[in-house]
């Protein structure tokens, strides 16, 4: 079993955003570059969004002038691309920021752990989510027997 739920931020840099500064025309035009890239950035993922084709949940969308992408999905076995795409954003996007759960029954050495993995600046890191682990007996009981 594979279970994963997370959200991303997408941000195309780490850069305090200035969009509402009225500072100087400079910034304007900073402000204009970086919705042209974040829009580029948004076409790309969506577009590997289709490719991935995934019968989970991958939603890309805009929400207050801002792009973020949720996922989430439930499936048999162990799905590496959706882990890959995880990794892909912040990589296309170096100042992305998020968090993904996942439970992986196939994962040797982990199968009873729900893992963290977050992503700060891009970069993906991944660790024991304590408050969650381990599955049996946190989350279920174990079998009778």
């Amino acid at each position: 079993m594979f279970e994963y739920h997370g959200w991303v931020s997408v941000r195309e840099s780490a850069d305090a955003d200035d969009s509402d500064s009225d500072s100087d025309s400079d910034s304007d035009s900073n402000s204009d570059h970086g919705d042209v890239l974040l829009g580029r950035i948004a076409e790309t993922l969506g577009a590997r969004i289709r490719e991935i084709d995934s019968p989970g949940l991958l939603d890309l969308r805009w929400m207050n002038g801002e792009l973020f992408l949720h996922l989430g999905g439930f499936r048999n076995h162990r799905d590496p691309e959706v882990l890959e795409f995880f990794g892909e954003v912040g990589r296309l996007a170096p100042g992305s920021y998020g968090v993904m759960h996942v439970r992986d029954d196939e994962d040797s050495g982990r199968e009873n752990e729900v893992r963290v993995v977050r992503m700060v600046r891009g970069r993906v890191h991944e660790d024991m989510e304590a408050a969650l682990s381990p599955c049996v007996p946190v989350l279920e009981d174990p079998y009778p027997g």
